[in-house]
């Protein structure tokens, strides 16, 4: 009775070794279907016909384009730039972060005592230029707000002498005696001796060789002049000895 009357062992956590499980065919919506006759006749009649104009295309008179007229100022830009860069040896390309009117005064007065000047420029000024000009391959740096620092003298060293206290001036590359260099070769530039050491270094060369070849030249007839001499100093020698040993046969004769 107590066993009739005891709990499903089912209830008790046991679970059958077989489970019903349902295996139904999936609903399929990517077949292609046939729109409806109805729905394709609304859809004609719905369709959008764009309006033909009164008169064809060929048959009108062309439309003239607009040319604008460039500025006069624009020009007037222009022409100085060129001029700076027709008259400037070292033309330097700078990155120009906002800096304070005093500390900006202060780096030109600088830059001015070793004959640099500041240019700020346009893009759309100064591109059109590089694009014409020898300095076509600066154009990628003038992407920002960038300055010029122009001088008709290769003054690299001093430029980057006063750069180095003014981080807001970013040094991207420069074309120094028609030679466009980047950053790295501009401080290996810098490194370079002065023209007039160059110089005087040069002609020290050249000279040395013209004196080490008329010395050399020199040295046989030099040589064969003292070895003369020498002998000729000897032949002298030994004949005053020969004078003063020889005896006298006058005063010997007398003697007797």
């Amino acid at each position: 009775m107590a066993a009739l009357s005891g709990v499903a062992p089912w209830y008790r956590g046991w679970l059958p070794a077989l489970q019903p499980v349902r295996r139904g065919s999936k609903a399929v919506t990517r077949h292609w279907k046939a729109m409806h006759f109805q729905r394709q006749k609304l859809m004609a009649v719905t369709e959008y016909l764009a309006p033909r104009p009164a008169v064809p295309p060929r048959c009108l008179a062309p439309r003239k384009e607009k040319h604008e007229e460039e500025n006069g100022y624009a020009r007037l830009l222009r022409r100085q730039v060129e001029e700076v860069l027709r008259d400037s040896r070292m033309v330097a390309v700078c990155h120009y972060n906002s800096m304070p009117d005093e500390e900006l005064v202060l780096m030109r007065q600088y830059l001015r005592k070793h004959s640099i000047e500041v240019k700020f420029v346009l893009n759309e000024i100064i591109r059109p230029v590089l694009s014409e000009s020898k300095y076509k391959n600066l154009l990628p740096l003038f992407v920002a707000r960038n300055i010029l620092l122009v001088s008709r003298e290769a003054k690299a060293k001093e430029m980057l002498r006063v750069l180095k206290g003014v981080p807001q001036v970013n040094l991207l590359g420069a074309c120094i005696d028609d030679t466009i260099l980047s950053r790295q070769g501009v401080e290996n530039f810098a490194k370079l001796p002065s023209l007039e050491t160059t110089q005087g270094q040069t002609v020290g060369a050249l000279a040395l060789l013209p004196s080490q070849t008329s010395s050399l030249l020199q040295r046989g007839s030099a040589h064969l002049t003292a070895l003369l001499d020498q002998h000729i100093s000897q032949l002298q020698a030994g004949q005053q000895a020969e004078s003063l040993g020889e005896p006298q046969p006058a005063q010997s004769s007398g003697a007797q």
